[in-house]
């Protein structure tokens, strides 16, 4: 079992304790755990089995929770859940995904009404049965049917980086069958969609039907839907992500590719193209339509090449312009990984990151950036232990400290500072004006009305300090809807005041998304792209922003966080 599966089960853990009003010292060891384990460089698996090596020595992690990982790792569940889910039905954990239901509201309406699935919940708010409990009423109401909405519509969609990494532990397994030459993603994952509904994995090679059995003997493999010479399909893990593993002949590689890659919308443009041309285009290659002489097939550029078109990047596979831009020659030269040069939207153990800046920026380093910008909480999320004025400036000068005796790499300090209910910046400016690099982001009243919620950004874009709008809708995916605001008032004023949009890479947001990125470019915006990192592996992630990026038609000259650190350092500069 993995980490994340296992940091999964006692925060899940946790949520039914606290539903059972438990001990809170309890509850609190059991979240500290999950962090600790989510965090965790090696797999929990691998500790256990090390005859020198102990679970205990990984902090926040005691004898208690050691014995309850042993047990995970042993059998897949512990004994204190399996004593919840006997008192509660298991529909409580998935009460917990609706936005607007805490444990405490889900245990109230446990004792009244012994509520114990969304249907019943849902019945509940309609007739108005809520709002007869004490400190309930029409709005929460109003909110858990919304959420119960926005659950349904996510139902059976994964999360982008929770898919890659199937993808990659099953094209590394399944590469191993003798006889493979490739095994490649394709679909919505291939095309970076910030969600995904299920896995698409080609295989080519003469022993590519092995490939199949090997797929439903993986052991996280179950609920075969489907196994035959050239399709399998089954779910994958405990979260039942359905992967299709198909088997293609060489020289239908390509095509295969092509097909199982482009968005629906793309796939019916290209083959009507083909057809306009005399030509059937499907999975197995480029056909003409008289004498069904293949044309093209075993590469996507041929296919491509021979319909009349440039090839076209799987991130811009969705009939938005990209199949006209490559008849014309006016496809962008997409953003690449390796043109990012730093990363500016990280935190540390200053506020509720589990890194120290020494740490960051190590890890930075290690990836091969030249700076990055170091942007604790403000002190408005007390929750987040975040820095008010006085610690703002302190952790200034620890930053020019550390430039002083690192010369080779720039830390340039910084805040994500809240913007207030009213649009003012939750420090004051003299305090923000000692930092480098402000990011202005909505954390608290996101439910205001769009005019209110505008005028809340706009006033937050005075701010002579703030250099990017953080997250810019503040959406999380799967759980919590974007804010509503007026989108294109606010990409004009920002890129008037040459304040930067951020493409939060953090793989729970991916905000902005690829829409919007467009069309605040089309208004004039600069971006940055931007982990969000609480631990120094998250660094990592900026890759999923990358794919944002792509997907929506950036370049390099796009991206702020692209420029060499002399470049990026004058661009920062006021006045």
């Amino acid at each position: 079992m993995e980490n994340i599966e296992i940091a999964r089960l006692l925060s899940e853990t946790a949520d039914l304790m606290e539903i059972a009003e438990e001990d809170g010292f309890r509850i609190r060891s059991y979240r500290n755990g999950a962090s600790a384990i989510e965090g965790l460089g090696e797999r929990v698996a691998d500790i256990l089995a090390a005859p020198h090596r102990k679970i205990t020595d990984v902090p926040g992690i005691g004898k208690g929770l050691a014995a309850v990982l042993t047990e995970i790792v042993e059998r897949g569940s512990f004994s204190r859940r399996d004593e919840l889910l006997e008192r509660y039905p298991p529909t409580a954990l998935e009460m917990l995904r609706i936005q607007g239901l805490g444990p405490k509201t889900i245990r109230v309406l446990w004792d009244h009404f012994r509520v114990s699935t969304l249907e019943e919940l849902e019945r509940l708010c309609r007739e108005g049965k809520l709002r007869d409990l004490p400190r309930m009423g029409a709005k929460l109401e109003e909110k858990i049917l919304k959420g119960i909405s926005h659950y349904r519509q996510g139902a059976g969609r994964f999360l982008l980086h929770f898919a890659d990494s199937a993808a990659r532990e099953l094209t590394a397994y399944l590469a191993e069958t003798p006889g493979v030459d490739h095994v490649t993603p394709a679909g919505s994952l291939r095309r970076g969609k910030d969600t995904v509904g299920d896995l698409d994995i080609v295989v080519t090679g003469e022993n590519a039907s092995a490939a199949l059995d090997r797929f439903v003997a993986h052991p996280r493999v179950h609920d075969i839907l489907g196994h035959g010479s050239n399709k399998a399909s089954a779910r994958w893990g405990l979260e039942g992500l359905q992967v299709d593993v198909r088997a293609v002949p060489a020289e239908s590689f390509g095509a295969a590719m092509q097909y199982f890659t482009g968005s629906k919308e793309h796939n019916v443009a290209l083959r009507q193209r083909a057809q306009k041309m005399g030509f059937t285009l499907n999975e197995y290659g480029l056909f003409k339509v008289d004498s069904e002489e293949r044309v093209a097939g075993a590469t996507e550029q041929e296919i491509y090449a021979a319909l009349g078109l440039a090839w076209i990047p799987p991130e811009m596979r969705e009939n938005q312009g990209e199949i006209e831009a490559a008849e014309t020659g006016q496809l962008p030269g997409l953003l690449e990984l390796a043109a990012m040069r730093g990363d500016l939207h990280m935190h540390t153990r200053e506020s509720d990151g589990r890194g120290t800046l020494e740490e960051m920026a190590a890890a930075a380093q290690a990836l091969g950036y030249e700076y990055i910008a170091v942007t604790d909480h403000s002190k408005a999320l007390a929750m987040a232990n975040g820095l008010d004025e006085r610690r703002a400036v302190a952790f200034a000068a620890e930053v020019r400290e550390f430039n002083a005796k690192n010369t080779h790499f720039r830390v340039f300090s910084g805040l994500e500072c809240d913007i207030l209910r009213d649009g003012r910046m939750d420090l004051g400016e003299d305090a923000l004006a000692e930092l480098d690099f402000v990011i202005a982001s909505v954390h608290s009243y996101m439910n205001l009305e769009p005019a209110a919620m505008t005028d809340r950004l706009l006033r937050a874009l005075e701010s002579p300090s703030v250099k990017a709008l953080g997250h810019p809708t503040g959406r999380v995916l799967l759980h919590r809807d974007a804010y509503a605001y007026e989108f294109d008032t606010i990409a004009r004023e920002a890129a008037k005041r040459n304040v930067w949009m951020e493409i939060n890479a953090s793989p729970e947001r991916l905000d902005l998304h690829a829409v919007l990125i467009r069309r605040a470019k089309e208004l004039g915006c600069k971006f940055t792209i931007s982990t969000d990192a609480h631990h120094p592996k998250h660094l990592a992630n900026m890759r999923y922003g990358v794919t944002m990026a792509r997907r929506g038609w950036l370049t390099p000259a796009d991206v702020m966080n692209t420029l060499p650190r002399a470049a990026f350092s004058k661009a920062i500069t006021r006045g």
